[in-house]
């Protein structure tokens, strides 16, 4: 170990650096947007102004890319505040590009400025602001216009206003900004993604028009949509139809119990037996590229409709077991998601993760579909013959991999409780902290393709084992018979023929224990299962540490919303109170583990594909030099000096990459 200087080795006050303003962003990027080219910094600006269209202020949406590689965003919106704010005392519009939680959509109650939006992130523009040398807006509000410039984030011309050349009544903003390269791989904006999304905000925005500029080519494209989604998909789809597409919608009404006035879907749906899939799904017109449980909602909607319709028709195969995948495997769709309080995974909002959405989105569509099936009886029955094919198809294909898998003469451990699917890219395992947690979650879990192994205690730490050595521990040995795979040496190539599930995911409590647990598992697993790491077969699975019950109110039943950590909890309280909630109306409940849990909330927040979280493990190269030391400073029984030593200089700064 090389000497540390005395200069390092300080550790005290003043080491620690408090980041302010938009200095996070900055410093890293990647935590906030999307940072292979500046698309998703100029795709906040055009956000808000699909906003204000969804608001119903706008119709006219404008982008021009200009020769000195600066874009501009301009709409005939309201035009954001100029005025002061009462308690920051800073103009409004100088808040909003400067201040990463400060915007109208958080204000949801008493008819706030936004009922629908796109999240409440808080960081939007601000986070464009902080990655563009030079950010410029212009205001028409008021019978005045207002101007305000920025330079790397900090405001660098002072917000001033004048007598508007513009009628009174010609409202509207404009956002310029010039992106900074450094914090992006290319600094070109792929124009064929931003066309793509102007265009599908002009065909979710009805009545809206969307204009696109080359300042260089002279090239303008104008899009103005009056038809429908399903005019939409059609042109998109060279392949012929199973059936004729199916398009609805359904929103909640003033009267409705379970939901907000106004939330809800519209969706369009075709069957192709051949050819690429189109499936594309936005939440208050955010394109969500990874889906969420608003896609969840529109698939379980579906397949409960089929499910319905099979069996009052009397349509099934025997042998047969439809699922989900095999109704939705050739389904193209577009789904256009109206949430009132949208949560997104990450701040890029490419995935939804807000729970009530799954069931939002399936009450509608079922009631649809349901109807849909039984009024076109040709169709419905060519669509029955699709989904039947498909199940056979991947049953077929599971039992291939069955006989292969039931060649093994191990004999599986007898606190497994194992799944009864063959279908080996389908099934899980979850090695679960306890045998309390173990049989909440065998409770919980799908017993068709979920498997448990509670494990007792902490296992081993593998560290300094060897391969051949490592199966003397007895968890361990359950582990790897279990999984169906031998140990082998870090950054070698495993057979993995005797595979069993395509997914195994660490389930630990979310406190510090926990927390250690999961440390000593990934350790074995990079240590002597890497090449399942670097298949992509291992998984870290996310509970919740705090449930925040609300009681019911007026129409609105009870809800439950599960907080990830501290963050997550102060975050979810913060958003209560400005909806006007007492605190006798608020009840939050701390989990000590798993164990606590019943085995709703344990499905519901750590079982449930669609409602989830679960990360994938993944490391740079297994056995390069510098992870392999990292490891070595961090895991061996010799290191404990070294390890003190990483954590007083480092420890401040360590954030894991799972």
């Amino acid at each position: 170990m090389p000497q540390i200087s005395s200069n390092l080795k300080k550790y005290s006050e003043d080491t620690i650096k408090v980041l302010k303003g938009l200095e996070p962003v900055k410093q890293r990027p990647g935590m906030y947007t999307l940072t292979d080219s500046p698309l998703h910094i100029v795709q906040e600006v055009i956000d808000n102004s699909s906003d204000e269209v969804l608001a119903g202020f706008c119709d006219r949406i404008e982008l021009t890319l200009h020769q000195d590689g600066s874009v501009s965003v301009e709409d005939n919106g309201r035009g954001i505040p100029i005025g002061e704010h009462p308690e920051e005392k800073v103009p409004v519009i100088e808040l909003v590009f400067t201040r990463l939680h400060a915007g109208g959509k958080f204000n949801k109650a008493n008819g706030g400025a936004y009922a629908f939006s796109g999240g409440l992130h808080g960081v939007g523009v601000s986070v464009t602001n902080a990655l563009s040398t030079r950010l410029e807006v212009t205001v028409w509000r008021d019978g005045l216009e207002s101007t305000i410039a920025f330079k790397d984030g900090f405001v660098c011309e002072s917000l001033s206003s004048v007598k508007s050349p513009r009628p009174k009544r010609q409202t509207g903003t404009r956002v310029r900004c010039w992106p900074d390269p450094k914090y992006f791989s290319s600094s070109n904006i792929p124009k064929d993604n931003l066309i793509h999304l102007l265009r599908s905000k002009a065909v979710l925005l009805p009545g809206c028009t969307v204009v696109y500029r080359e300042e260089a080519t002279g090239l303008e494209q104008i899009w103005l949509y009056k038809g429908g989604l399903k005019e939409y998909l059609v042109d998109q789809i060279e392949n012929e139809f199973i059936a004729t597409p199916f398009e609805a919608e359904g929103f909640a009404t003033e009267d409705d119990e379970n939901f907000s006035e106004g939330e809800g879907a519209s969706w369009v749906l075709a069957w192709t037996e051949e050819g690429p899939l189109k499936q594309e799904s936005f939440v208050n017109l955010i394109p969500t590229s990874s889906g969420g449980t608003h896609v969840a909602g529109l698939k379980d909607g579906i397949f409960q409709a089929v499910k319905t319709y099979m069996e009052s028709h009397g349509l099934g195969t025997k042998g047969v077991k439809l699922t989900s995948e095999d109704v939705f495997a050739r389904a193209n769709f577009i789904l256009n998601a109206k949430v009132l309080d949208p949560q997104f995974q990450g701040q890029v909002k490419d995935r939804l993760i807000s729970r009530e959405a799954l069931r939002l989105i399936s009450t509608f569509v079922r009631t649809q579909m349901e109807f849909w099936l039984n009024i076109h009886g040709e169709d419905s029955k060519k669509l029955i013959d699709a989904f039947i094919k498909q199940a056979q198809a991947r049953q077929h294909s599971a039992q291939k991999v069955e006989r292969k898998k039931g060649s093994s003469v191990a004999v599986l451990p007898g606190k497994l409780t194992d799944c009864t699917s063959g279908d080996i890219a389908r099934n899980e395992l979850f090695l679960v902290e306890g045998d309390s947690a173990g049989g909440s979650a065998k409770k919980g879990r799908d017993k068709d393709y979920q498997a448990i192994l509670p494990l007792r205690g902490k296992i081993l730490n593998s560290w300094e084992e060897n391969p051949d050595q490592v199966l003397r521990s007895q968890e361990i040995h359950d582990i790897s018979v279990a999984i169906g795979v031998d140990p082998h040496k870090t950054g070698e190539i495993a057979d993995l023929s005797g595979l069993r599930y395509g997914k195994i995911c660490i389930m630990a409590d979310a406190d510090v224990d926990g927390s250690h647990i999961e440390v000593l598992l990934l350790t074995l697993f990079y240590r002597h299962f890497s090449y399942l790491i670097e298949k992509g077969h291992i998984f870290v699975a996310m509970p919740p540490l705090f449930k925040v019950t609300v009681g019911k109110i007026g129409k609105k039943k009870e809800r439950r919303i599960y907080c990830l950590n501290d963050e997550e909890l102060s975050s979810t309280i913060e958003k209560l109170k400005k909806e006007k909630l007492k605190e006798e109306q608020i009840e939050i409940s701390r989990f000590k583990g798993l164990g606590e849990m019943d085995w709703q909330e344990l499905r519901e927040t750590s079982l449930d594909p669609e409602t989830r979280r679960l990360l994938p493990v993944k490391v740079g190269e297994p056995g390069i030099p510098l992870t392999d030391k990292a490891m070595n400073i961090l895991m061996s029984r010799e290191k404990a000096n070294d390890r003190k030593m990483w954590i007083e200089r480092h420890g401040d700064m360590f954030e894991p990459d799972i």
